[in-house]
């Protein structure tokens, strides 16, 4: 049974960073293209981040020239840096995985499998 499991997430101040990683087991991992979305209380499922296979990367324009992502293939691993953090930013995080070989699609509907997402809490 694939698994991903969030880890990183904290209470920061504003300007500072944070890095979330996101632990999987289960998936043929450098196959799939890897996504990082955030959800807040009341509102749908935002798209954050992607990383395919190949690492061409795509990011939401509220994080862009903030966020990065990467993947290491050999451990299984995602990785979202996220610097100068924003009050907007605070949410819960997710990663999941999209089986679309190349695909760099923003739609949580493309993400077959999900983490159980961890919170980020970014105070003024």
């Amino acid at each position: 049974q694939p698994q991903l499991v969030e880890s990183g997430g904290g209470l920061v101040k504003k300007g500072d960073s944070l890095t979330l990683s996101c632990a999987t087991s289960g998936l043929i991992f450098g196959f799939y293209t890897m996504g990082w979305f955030r959800q807040t209380p009341g509102q749908e499922r935002e798209f954050v981040s992607a990383i395919t296979s190949n690492r061409t990367t795509i990011f939401a324009d509220s994080v862009k020239d903030r966020f990065t992502v990467s993947r290491d293939n050999a451990r299984h691993t995602l990785t979202l840096r996220m610097n100068n953090l924003k009050p907007e930013d605070t949410a819960v995080y997710y990663c999941a995985a999209n089986p679309k070989i190349g695909s760099v699609s923003e739609n949580p509907t493309d993400y077959s499998r999900w983490g159980q997402g961890t919170q980020v809490t970014v105070s003024s």
